[in-house]
This record gives structure tokens, C-alpha cells and sequence, in this order.
């Protein structure tokens, strides 16, 4: 008899805990979850990524004593394997908290030690909360005289992610690495640029790390290399984009296909005032579009003029994440068709990605041939 009441106990432990463990289940279900904190640090420049498992509502404002920023994300609960509490301590930010504020509201702490300005967007699939903060030492490099320029190149894709899949089999992470490669070697022949790959093998790297690290790196260009791909096979040529708001549909599929998100949530996005507010926010947006149109214009000349001749699609504005936050001139090219049988032949030969590569490479060179820095400094040199 005793045997049996213990066993009773047992159960209705074991049912108690179920109730309480489905009851806590059943709390969450509606709301979204805070899963990790990542950051990107540098002197001048810090990015944190909180990733989420849907959109979300958020409220950000900036305190005083002490001097922090935090930001309450909506309907959302935090895991338990998130850290709560990361030290920073680069100069701009002394660390980041994150907590349960309250039943369905995570806030985020960010406390700083010197600070100019900060902007936020969120980006799809997967979703993550972005916050950019920039140090008072943030300068534009335009009007330095520095011999040397660093350049980043951003091979796209990459480990899981194969990018588009010619009609043959060829992987656009594959082509644009080789080419990228190329690119490195064209432009560190030459004593004027350091140059630095955001991925030089088959890994995956996520698309807000990629311009993390330009900024991180404090480059003065960052090129994003891809291959092109339409579900029309005789879609063929080269084009040249630079972020920005668009209308045109073409430009937004392309968008689309390399943020990894659908036309349809591509074309809300155009629409979302908060995205618009975030290129529009930009302290150097001014010099930086206008920069990135006179290298986009040099690339694409180049590449038209040294690829055979291939069908110029031109110069093209989007929404690409890969070039949000991006502090410095930035361009992706899309330098060939890989759903084009024709073209995706060409993309398979070395001789071609090489004319890719030096054509790439000469189109930089034009357009930092063209600054007023460079040319006081050659001024100099003589």
C-alpha cells in the first residue's frame, strides 16, 4: 500500500511539472524568440545582430546617466541560451544586456562609453535586428591623402549556400570565389591597395557579417561579386548595382533572389518607411551614393569594354542587404548570366573570370585615379 502512494506522488510530480512546462509552451507560442546576440568590433565602428525568429515591433531610445541606448522588442521571449551580459569595451560601447523587461517585451542595452550617431534595420530570412553604431573617430577617407586604399572584395555565397545553379551544374559560389581571387591578385601587384576577402574558400559567411567586416576593416571600396540568374535562359549581360530605393521590378527580383527572400516580401520591403528612413538617416549617404555611381559607372564601363563586348544591362540601384551599413563607396556587380547556357560557358573558362577580374581591377583603378587625393598625391610623387 505505501509502495503504491509513492508511486501516486511520483505521477502526480511528473503530471504537475508537464502542466507547468505545457502551460509555459503554450505562453510563448504567439511570440517570437530572441535566439542570439552577435557583434562586430572595431575602433571606429560596432555592429550587434540580434537574431529572431519573425519580425518584430520595436522601441529604441537613446538615456543619460549613464549614456546607453536600448531598444524593447515586441512580442518577443528570450532563450535561455542567450547571454545576457557581453562585454565590449572598443571605445564606442562598454558592453551590451539583454533581459526579460517584461511578460512580451525583450529589451536591449547597449551601454556606451563615446558615440556619433547609431541607425537600425531589421533583414528576412533569417530574421535579425541590426543596430550600427559609430564611434566619434568615424571620418570619410575621400579627402585623405593616403597612398595606400584598401579595398574588400565580397565573393557571394559560399558553403550551404551554392548561390544560382547553372542549366550544367556550375555553382555561382564557385565562380565568383575564383574570380575574387583573381581580382585579389590583380590589385596587390599593385603597391597602392591592400585588399581583403570577406571569404577566400567554400564557407558561408551571413550577409550582415560581410559588411561588418568592410567597416570593421575601414576600407575605402567594398565590390560584391555575383553571378546573375533569371528563370528567362536568354537573359544574358553584366550590370553594376549601388543600394538604393527602386521601383523597377527587374531590379528588385535580382534584390530578391540575392537577399534570399521572395519578390513578394522584396517589394514589401520597398515599401517599409523604416528601410527608406535608414539610407535616407545616413550621415554620408550624399558622398557615399555619389561615389558609388562613379565606381559603379567605372566597373561597368570596364567590364563591357574588356568582356567581349557582353549585352550592357548597365548601372542599377537596390536594396541589397550585402550593402546596408556599408560606410564607404560599395557596388555589387552581377557579372554574367549563369542560367544562360552561353554565359554560363563562358563563367566555367579561366580566360573569361580573368577578363572579369582585370576588368574589375581597371575599373577601380579608374576611379580612384580620379579623386583629388589621389591625384595631389601623384602630383607629389613626381
Amino acid at each position: 500500500m505505501f509502495y503504491n502512494l509513492k508511486i501516486v506522488k511520483v505521477l502526480i510530480l511528473v503530471l504537475f511539472v508537464s502542466i507547468v512546462n505545457l502551460y509555459s509552451s503554450l505562453a510563448y507560442c504567439d511570440k517570437v524568440e530572441v535566439k542570439n546576440i552577435r557583434f562586430w568590433s572595431s575602433k571606429e565602428y560596432t555592429r550587434v545582430v540580434v537574431d529572431l525568429t519573425n519580425p518584430v515591433e520595436y522601441l529604441g531610445k537613446r538615456l543619460s546617466n549613464p549614456d546607453r541606448l536600448f531598444f524593447d522588442l515586441k512580442g518577443t521571449f528570450l532563450s535561455k541560451a542567450v547571454k545576457t551580459s557581453l562585454d565590449i569595451k572598443d571605445g564606442i560601447l562598454r558592453s551590451i544586456r539583454v533581459g526579460q523587461y517584461s511578460s512580451d517585451t525583450v529589451r536591449v542595452v547597449l551601454d556606451i562609453e563615446v558615440i556619433k550617431d547609431y541607425q537600425v534595420f531589421i533583414l528576412d530570412n533569417p530574421v535579425r535586428f541590426v543596430i550600427d553604431v559609430y564611434g566619434e573617430g568615424r571620418t570619410s577617407k575621400m579627402d585623405m591623402q593616403l597612398p595606400k586604399r584598401r579595398v574588400v572584395i565580397d565573393p557571394g555565397h559560399g558553403g550551404h549556400d551554392p548561390g544560382a545553379v547553372g542549366p550544367n551544374g556550375l555553382f555561382e559560389k564557385d565562380v565568383v570565389l575564383d574570380i575574387a581571387l583573381k581580382l585579389k591578385k590583380e590589385l596587390e601587384a599593385n603597391s597602392l591597395y591592400d585588399v581583403f576577402l570577406t571569404r577566400d574558400k567554400d564557407v558561408f559567411i551571413p550577409l550582415e557579417e560581410r559588411t561588418a567586416f568592410a567597416n570593421k576593416m575601414s576600407a575605402d571600396l567594398f565590390v560584391s561579386i555575383h553571378a546573375n540568374a533569371s528563370p528567362r535562359r536568354e537573359a544574358k549581360g553584366i550590370e553594376t548595382y549601388l543600394l538604393n530605393w527602386t521601383d523597377d521590378e527587374e531590379a528588385m527580383r535580382v534584390a530578391a533572389r540575392e537577399n534570399a527572400i521572395s519578390l513578394r516580401k522584396m517589394k514589401a520591403m520597398n515599401q517599409k518607411m523604416d528601410i527608406v528612413k535608414v539610407i535616407m538617416d545616413d550621415l554620408f549617404r550624399q558622398i557615399k551614393r555619389d561615389e558609388s555611381i562613379k565606381l559603379a559607372h567605372y566597373v561597368q564601363n570596364s567590364l563591357i569594354k574588356n568582356c567581349e563586348n557582353r549585352y550592357n544591362l548597365g548601372v542599377k540601384q537596390a536594396l541589397f542587404y550585402v550593402l546596408f551599413g556599408a560606410r564607404m563607396p560599395s557596388v555589387l556587380i552581377e557579372v554574367s548570366f549563369i542560367s544562360n547556357p552561353e554565359e554560363e560557358e563562358l563563367l566555367s573558362e579561366d580566360e573569361y573570370r580573368f577578363k572579369i577580374a582585370k576588368a574589375i581591377y581597371e575599373g577601380i583603378e579608374k576611379y580612384f585615379v580620379s579623386l583629388p587625393s589621389f591625384q595631389k598625391f601623384a602630383v607629389t610623387m613626381n
